[in-house]
């Protein structure tokens, strides 16, 4: 209530108190038609998200629209050109720090202008997301997996003879490595199959079911020794179980090399994670395993006390 020069009573706000109400509804309602603008251009958000924006952006009073309309007009937004790299990520975190804003995405990334997005563009987007969490795996992936812990396992009952069977220290040496090593990869190769609820195979030297020629076969990994191979190595002692051993741990060994090549060869398989890295560590570690037991064999055939010793 103010007093007029001719000292009639007025109600309502005074003029600098009008001006001030004004500027600020005139502030609030280009902020939410700023929000609204950005959240119809992003190809990210969907449908509903986007318009829920506009319909914060409408709530603004009419009368403070109105009473907005002699003031500048926001910015139109620019293209993706001007926002490119860091700007994005500054676009996306303003807009969710804004009230009732938070998870709505900045502007697009592929490369166009602004647009609206679609309802296409929402389900394409949740299905990029979709892959892109999901792990891939094969039928070739599980195969080597399952195959593996067989094939390891048996490398751990020859490794274990070691300490009974009279082999030399360097050997032994050798023999605790690769226990400690192949004991690991099949904890990790049973949790793999685990978590995809596959079949877990126990750690046991045994042949796999494989499928040839449309029929099925009980069949041992390539390398591993035959039943008659491992009979010969348990009879074994001394200098000859070391020259056993290492030429069967070879001939094992190997067997191993060529699973993961014949994964690698493979359309499609060891793009998991996972079992690449698994997969590529087996080739590593054993190639280089291949390279010392033949030299320690080399060692042990000419007489040496230690193959490998030197």
């Amino acid at each position: 209530m103010t007093n007029t020069p001719s000292g009639a009573i007025t109600t309502g706000p005074a003029p600098a108190e009008r001006s001030t109400l004004r500027s600020r509804a005139s502030l609030r309602h280009q902020t939410l038609t700023a929000v609204a603008q950005y959240a119809l251009s992003s190809a990210t958000m969907t449908a509903a998200a986007a318009a829920a924006a506009v319909t914060i952006a409408m709530a603004a009073p009419a009368s403070a629209r109105a009473q907005g309309s002699d003031q500048p007009k926001p910015a139109q937004q620019p293209t993706h050109e001007h926002h490119q790299g860091s700007q994005a990520g500054q676009n996306s975190q303003s807009m969710a720090g804004m009230p009732g804003m938070s998870g709505m995405a900045a502007q697009s990334d592929t490369g166009g202008a602004w647009r609206p997005v679609t309802a296409s563009d929402s389900a394409a987007v949740a299905r990029a997301r979709a892959d892109s969490m999901r792990h891939p795996y094969t039928d070739a992936d599980i195969r080597f997996m399952s195959g593996m812990i067989a094939h390891h396992a048996q490398a751990i009952v020859m490794a274990r003879w070691a300490p009974t069977h009279g082999a030399s220290q360097t050997v032994q040496t050798l023999c605790a490595r690769i226990i400690n090593a192949q004991q690991d990869e099949i904890r990790t190769m049973q949790g793999w199959l685990r978590d995809r609820m596959l079949p877990v195979p126990e750690a046991r030297p045994m042949p796999m079911k494989m499928v040839m020629n449309g029929q099925e076969h009980m069949m041992l990994m390539p390398g591993m020794l035959t039943d008659e191979q491992m009979h010969q190595l348990d009879a074994a002692r001394g200098p000859e179980f070391d020259q056993l051993f290492l030429k069967f741990m070879i001939q094992h060994h190997t067997g191993a090399v060529s699973m993961v090549r014949d994964l690698f060869a493979t359309n499609g398989a060891a793009q998991d994670e996972l079992v690449f890295k698994l997969a590529n560590d087996i080739q590593v570690d054993q190639k280089t395993e291949i390279k010392r037991m033949q030299r320690m064999l080399v060692d042990a055939t000419l007489g040496s006390d230690e193959p490998g010793a030197q």
